[in-house]
């Protein structure tokens, strides 16, 4: 292989070398502790240094007996979205509906842009009273509070603010594709924690907290894609079991917030040493409106203000401005409202009208998406639907540990007419064999389930 070198430094940098100039290439086994060496005449202990830095900097990764191998490097990943120019109606894109995002325009008349300076507050104080009024009550009473340009930029830099690299970030199982993205890129490993109608199950976290997980993600309210929510006994559960690991950071990413039917529960134990709770806006007041609130302990705090410092990597003014004066407008406020009834309104129609044809989806559901398990790969039914001129998103790429086999139904701006007609071909495709809900007609499937479009 050409490995060189005689102290753990000298040979970390000959493999990272050869990884980069495809001498080595992803999978490919490097040689046992023992026998390298014996080949470069070190000490055992000299390269198992070297083979541990190679899986913090995520160059390697370790499989145990197995040996050490060269990890597959992080291609681009699927991305959140609309497919723009498509002639297929979009269930698949995730987005909120354009008809309740409010006028930035007369949001920016309310509020007048002043120009900020170098060294003024990276949060501007009224954004920051009315972030402490609503997060009050929901954490732990001592927090402190920062932006971020959206909750996966949150996430990111919270599980960079500690980890390195190799650790592992337990997650629900499915999982949001941008954190999977996320965790990908960083080096992180994900460790994919089951969930059920009422949410993350804490036992399933419990084993993964208990295989070393340094961080966990939680969805509280419509986690995406399965649109399920915590219960209160849930979330006293998982709260529980967090009380035994005070030093893992918690993420709590309540992205749906005040779109969101069902309550909040908070899952973060009154120990915990580093936590943050996130919320964004970027469902009720637009994507472009790229802005969360983050509310955490002192430490974590002061880790993340360390990359939000003034010429740095602030939240611009002018977009706080704006979101500022969105949140303290009473008709923003009556639109979120009337958004909220309207999202749950869609839901239950979609939902309805599937049944309809017999078809279950995960209920009880929150969010923008509904989801519909099936027991094979959706590759086929996706197709099959864009045949008919609908573009549903395959659930595969929400899997975590394995492929998570269904479809995920955005539901944002579906009218009840579409709901029946969507539900009609929807009901077509499923019963010609090209994938079934395990809770219906499943014995239709066995036999047609691994059949494609040719």
């Amino acid at each position: 292989m050409g490995i060189v070198g005689k102290t753990a430094a000298e040979i970390f940098d000959s493999i990272r070398t050869l990884t980069q100039t495809g001498a080595l290439t992803p999978g490919q086994e490097l040689p046992t502790v023992r026998d390298l060496a014996a080949t470069l005449s070190v000490n055992r202990n000299t390269v198992s240094m070297a083979y541990k830095r190679l899986v913090t900097a995520g160059v390697a990764v370790t499989q145990g007996r197995l040996g050490t191998v060269i990890r597959e490097q992080p291609g681009p990943g699927e991305q959140e979205g609309s497919l723009p120019g498509s002639p297929l109606v979009d269930l698949g894109g995730g987005n909120p509906n354009p008809v309740w995002l409010p006028d930035m325009g007369a949001a920016l008349v309310r509020k007048p842009y002043r120009p900020r300076l170098y060294g003024e507050a990276t949060v501007a104080p009224e954004l920051e009273a009315s972030a402490r009024q609503w997060l009050t009550g929901d954490c732990p009473d001592r927090f402190e509070i920062n932006l971020t340009n959206g909750a996966v930029d949150a996430v990111e830099r919270l599980l960079g603010a500690y980890l390195v690299a190799g650790d592992k970030v337990a997650v629900e199982d499915p999982c949001f594709v941008s954190n999977i993205n996320t965790l990908r890129i960083a080096g992180l490993q994900t460790v994919g924690v089951a969930v059920d109608a009422h949410g993350m199950r804490a036992e399933a976290l419990e084993q993964a907290l208990a295989q070393g997980a340094q961080a966990v993600i939680v969805t509280p309210r419509a986690h995406n894609p399965t649109g399920c929510s915590l219960s209160a006994a849930r979330a006293r559960k998982l709260r529980a079991v967090l009380a035994h690991y005070p030093h893992v950071l918690v993420i709590a990413d309540d992205h749906f917030s005040l779109l969101a039917v069902t309550d909040y529960f908070d899952v973060i134990p009154p120990m915990a040493q580093r936590w943050a709770l996130i919320r964004s806006v970027s469902k009720m007041l637009g994507p472009d409106l790229r802005l969360a609130f983050v509310a955490s302990d002192e430490q974590t705090s002061q880790r993340l203000r360390l990359r939000l410092a003034p010429g740095t990597n602030w939240v611009s003014h002018l977009l706080q401005d704006v979101v500022g004066a969105c949140l303290s407008s009473p008709e923003v406020s009556a639109q979120i409202v009337q958004a909220r009834a309207d999202y749950a309104r869609r839901r239950d129609s979609l939902t309805m009208a599937l049944a309809r044809q017999g078809i279950s989806v995960t209920t009880p559901a929150e969010g923008l998406n509904l989801w519909l398990p099936l027991p094979a790969n959706s590759q086929a039914a996706v197709l099959e639907l864009a045949r008919h001129g609908w573009l549903v998103r395959g659930g595969e790429s929400f899997g975590v540990q394995g492929q998570a086999h269904g479809l995920r139904i955005t539901v944002s701006s579906i009218d009840e007419a579409g709901a029946e007609a969507f539900a009609r071909v929807l009901g077509h495709v499923l019963g010609q064999g090209y994938g079934m809900s395990s809770c219906s007609k499943a014995s239709r499937v066995a036999a047609h389930s691994t059949k494609f479009i040719q």
